[in-house]
């Protein structure tokens, strides 16, 4: 019984990848041109990804913008004035906003995959939006014609064709990233968006038999851009009992960062729900020091305190670099990250005899 591990997300992009990006938009480099740095980048990344060891990966969203708008680059719907969300270091992300509906996916997560998965040898799971993030774009004053409900109503079939169309085709794991849970608290105390949300995705997540809800996760995380945070301040246990509530298979915990491990522990014993998969965090993406497989093996221990070892897994607390033009970390300290990660598992399940 081998304790599983699995990547979160994004990979630092080729610096080659980087610097073409900025002579497409400039208009001095095609789009063909274009594809080919991202078929590039991809085949590298997975190529790279396989030779950590690392059981299942991602495409290390190679040609997605961010992490959070990928399903909504391009559409002329918007505007540029939406929700502001702000990090600890002072620097700040915006949202755009919609104007007009109705309200549809310009790109879905099954294209990424397909791709993907023409050059993997190994399993790949897909990272998705979840619906809460994108109910962000409707604007306070609502659009004219176009009322809430029926928006939220396209954006749950959205939601849902995302992640159907990926468990279809065949991805490992379908990962809802859900990181504005830790940042809904920290604007609003009261709960009440964070109570919004949670209703919002368990709404999508109904949607799903119980079998397809095993194959679906939950990946929590205080943000991580630019070696910053934007809710790390806020208390896991103002957060975890409510985000038990989603309905899925699996919960994707970012830990590693956090101050009292050994806390966050005690609170996820207490209220995770039965029969649920939880991936703990043993690599802090934005601490630019590579942990060492003995480090990742003592934390795979300490959680094995808590969590019975059928449902614990390993995990990175987030992507490496979840918005496209986060250039905070290398490259390579990403892979050796997920390198550590893949060994001090597999320590830690030769020391508690499941290997």
């Amino acid at each position: 019984m081998p304790i599983p591990t699995e990547p979160i997300g994004s990979i630092p992009r080729p610096t080659e990848l980087m610097a073409g990006f900025q002579k497409f938009t400039a208009g001095q480099l095609s789009e063909a041109g274009l594809q080919a740095l991202y078929d590039d980048a991809i085949r590298d990344t997975i190529e790279r990804f396989e030779a950590t060891g690392s059981p299942v990966i991602t495409d290390g969203e190679q040609t997605k913008p961010s992490f959070a708008t990928y399903p909504i680059h391009g559409l002329e719907n918007l505007a540029p004035d939406g929700v502001v969300i702000p990090f600890a270091d002072g620097h700040t992300r915006q949202l755009p906003s919609l104007t007009s509906g109705p309200f549809r996916y310009q790109t879905h997560a099954l294209s990424y995959l397909t791709t993907a998965m023409t050059y993997a040898n190994v399993p790949v799971k897909q990272a998705v939006i979840a619906p809460s993030a994108m109910s962000l774009l409707y604007p306070q004053q609502g659009i004219e014609g176009y009322p809430k409900e029926a928006f939220l109503e396209d954006l749950m079939r959205e939601a849902e064709t995302d992640i159907r169309e990926c468990l279809q085709a065949g991805a490992y794991k379908v990962q809802m990233d859900f990181t504005e849970g830790r940042l809904s608290i920290k604007l609003d105390p009261s709960k009440s968006i964070l109570r919004s949300f949670i209703d919002l995705n368990n709404a999508v997540l109904d949607r799903f038999s119980e079998e397809e809800r095993a194959k679906i996760g939950i990946h929590t995380c205080p943000g991580g851009d630019e070696d910053s945070t934007h809710s790390l301040d806020v208390d896991y246990a103002e957060l975890l009992p409510m985000l038990f509530e989603l309905r899925a298979g699996n919960f994707y915990i970012q830990l590693a960062s956090e101050q009292d491990r050994r806390r966050v522990l005690g609170i996820i014993k207490e209220h995770a729900p039965a029969g649920s998969k939880i991936f703990v965090g043993v690599i802090d993406p934005i601490n630019p020091r590579v942990e060492s497989p003995e480090e990742v093996k003592d934390r795979v221990l300490e959680a094995a305190e808590f969590i019975s070892l059928d449902r614990l897994g390993t995990c990175d607390d987030c992507g490496f670099s979840p918005f496209g033009d986060d250039t905070s970390t290398a490259r390579e300290t990403a892979f050796d990250k997920v390198q550590a990660r893949v060994e001090g598992t597999r320590m830690a399940e030769q020391e508690l005899g499941l290997a």
